[in-house]
């Protein structure tokens, strides 16, 4: 009963913090499905990585706020209420994800695994050859609470998106990648900087400020 009633004023605490989040509250008054919106964006307007015409891949993109703020920056003129723009999309954007995806005009999505070869096929296959400008992945793994085993789940998928960017990136192009603080990190830093000219770690005012997330942005490939 005791662990019951803990459990019970942990879960009422973490529901009065978020519904108290200013993110949170943001992104219900702006139409964006999560708060997550917010993190792209202020990496987006640090950094200038997002411009229309752009051909951009989000993996991991469920439930589709980071799609939506794509969307609003192809279309800067249609964005409004409903966390993405309507009408004339100018660029393209392929979403990925292992959970389904409430369809965002002009987003094309394919649900999958990353991991999974047939899926990445279905991801070369709608890139028709067109190189890409930006990769974002906010992709996490399932935790399973082991530290080890989960470290290696993450650097797992940040490696294939590396990878993935190294093949189908523009030479100037750029990489967003969500990484956590603590085992495997360094190594992920060494792998970005082993891959593209310009690493930067960011730490955006809306990831949480208690949670170890971090963002890993590549710009420029080397060797190309």
């Amino acid at each position: 009963m005791k662990t019951q009633t803990k459990s019970k004023k942990l879960n009422k605490a973490w529901l009065n913090n978020h519904v108290s989040d200013p993110y949170v509250q943001q992104a219900q008054k702006e139409g964006y499905r999560s708060r997550a919106a917010y993190k792209l964006k202020e990496i987006d307007e640090e950094l200038k990585l997002i411009r229309p015409g752009q051909v951009v891949v989000d993996l991991g993109a469920t439930p589709g706020a980071w799609s939506q703020y794509l969307r609003r920056r192809f279309a800067p003129m249609e964005a409004g209420r409903g966390g993405a723009a309507v009408g004339q999309l100018n660029g393209t954007i392929i979403a990925l994800d292992l959970l389904e995806f409430e369809p965002i005009e002009g987003v094309q999505f394919i649900q999958g695994d990353f991991q999974d070869e047939a899926i990445y096929a279905q991801l070369e296959a709608a890139l028709a050859g067109r190189p890409v400008d930006v990769v974002v992945s906010d992709m996490a793994p399932n935790m399973s609470g082991i530290a080890s085993t989960d470290a290696a789940r993450i650097s797992n998928l940040v490696e294939l998106a590396v990878d993935f960017a190294g093949q189908h990136l523009k030479p100037e192009g750029a990489l967003v990648a969500k990484v956590f603080h603590g085992s495997g990190y360094n190594e992920l830093v060494a792998l970005f900087r082993e891959r593209f000219k310009v690493v930067k770690a960011v730490k955006p005012k809306a990831s949480r400020i208690r949670s170890s997330e971090n963002f890993l942005v590549g710009i420029g490939l080397k060797n190309r």
